[in-house]
C-alpha cells in the first residue's frame, strides 16, 4: 500500500492519473473514498491524489490527542505532495478539509495554485462557538463509549445530510457505511483535537486578506452553519470567489457529483487560462454611482 510520511506519520494515498496536480483534502465523516467521483472526473486530464488524513485508517492514528491541530491538517498535504514531488498543486477540501486547504494556502501559498475552499465554515461563527465546541466533545464521548458504527447511525442524518439522503439515497447509504467503518480512536482524537481547537474564521480576518491565490468558496444552500462563513470569505479573500449550489446540504461532492464537478472544473479551467483575477476593487463602491461621481 502506498503510503506517504509527514511529522512521521504515515498516510495513506491513492492517485490516478498524469498532468497538472490535483490534491483532495476530505472532510470529517469521510475519507479518501468520499473523492471517488471526482478522481474519476479530473483524471482524464489531470494527476489525482487523495489520502486519508491522520486518525483514518490505513493511515496511522496518534495516541496523542495534541498531534492533531490545524497545523497538521495543511502540512500533511504539504508531505504528500512533497513524497510525491509535486511542486504546486490545485487543492480541493470539504468541510474539515476545506479548512485544511484554506490553512495551507496561507501558510504556502507558494506550494498552490489554486484553492476551492468548500463546505467550510461549521464552528467558525463566534455566537455558535460555545454550542460546537460542547457538540464536538459529545461527538467524541460517543466514539469513546459506542463506536464508529452507533455514530454513523445518528451523525448521517443531521440537519446538513438528510439533503444528500433524499437526493441521493444510494450514495448516501454508502457514505453512511464508510462512515461506520471509521476508526473510533480516531475519529474522536480528530474530534477532539483537530475539531474543537482550530481556530474561528473571523479571527483570521488580517491573514486571509492577504491571500492571493486564486479561491473558490462553494457551499451548499441548506448547509446552514457555512452559508455566513461563505459570505465572509467572499468579501475578506480578494482572490475569491462564491458558488452557492442549490437545495444542498454539507456532502456537495457526493449529493451532486456532476454539479461539483463542473463548478470546479470550471474554476481550475479559469485559473489555468490566467483569467481568475483579483477582484475589482470598483465592485465594492457604490451600486449606482462611479468613483468619479461618488467623490464630486
Amino acid at each position: 500500500m502506498p503510503y506517504a510520511k509527514s511529522d512521521g506519520v504515515k498516510l495513506y494515498y491513492e492517485e490516478v492519473g498524469t498532468g497538472t496536480a490535483i490534491i483532495f483534502l476530505h472532510e470529517f465523516a469521510g475519507d479518501y473514498r468520499s473523492w471517488e467521483p471526482q478522481m474519476r472526473f479530473f483524471s482524464n486530464r489531470f494527476r489525482c491524489i487523495s489520502y486519508n488524513a491522520r486518525g483514518y485508517p490505513p493511515s496511522e492514528i496518534p495516541d496523542n490527542v495534541a498531534d492533531y491541530k490545524q497545523e497538521n491538517q495543511a502540512d500533511d498535504a504539504i508531505g504528500v505532495m512533497d513524497h510525491l514531488g509535486i511542486d504546486k498543486a490545485h487543492v480541493v477540501g470539504l468541510s474539515m478539509g476545506g479548512f485544511a486547504t484554506l490553512h495551507l494556502g496561507l501558510r504556502n501559498p507558494d506550494r498552490a495554485l489554486s484553492l476551492a475552499v468548500t463546505g467550510c465554515g461549521y464552528g467558525a461563527v463566534k455566537g455558535n462557538r460555545d454550542q460546537f465546541i460542547t457538540e464536538a466533545e459529545k461527538i467524541a464521548q460517543e466514539y469513546d463509549q459506542h463506536g464508529s458504527e452507533a455514530v454513523a447511525e445518528f451523525y448521517s442524518i443531521a440537519s446538513t445530510r438528510v439533503q444528500f439522503q433524499n437526493r441521493n439515497p444510494r450514495g448516501w447509504a454508502e457514505f453512511k457505511l464508510q462512515l461506520g467503518e471509521h476508526s473510533a480512536v480516531g475519529a474522536a482524537n480528530t474530534m477532539r483535537g483537530y475539531q474543537k481547537t482550530r481556530p474561528s474564521l473571523y479571527d483570521l480576518e488580517d491573514q486571509l486578506k492577504t491571500l492571493k491565490v486564486p479561491t473558490l468558496i462553494v457551499t451548499g444552500d441548506e448547509d446552514e452553519p457555512c452559508l455566513e462563513p461563505a459570505l465572509y470569505l467572499k468579501r475578506t479573500i480578494a482572490s475569491s470567489g462564491l458558488s452557492v449550489l442549490p437545495r444542498s446540504g454539507h456532502t456537495i461532492n457526493l449529493e451532486d457529483p456532476d454539479l461539483f464537478n463542473s463548478v470546479i472544473n470550471s474554476f481550475i479551467s479559469t485559473v489555468e487560462s490566467g483569467r481568475w483575477e483579483l477582484r475589482d476593487e470598483r465592485s465594492m463602491g457604490s451600486p449606482m454611482l462611479s468613483p468619479e461621481k461618488t467623490t464630486d
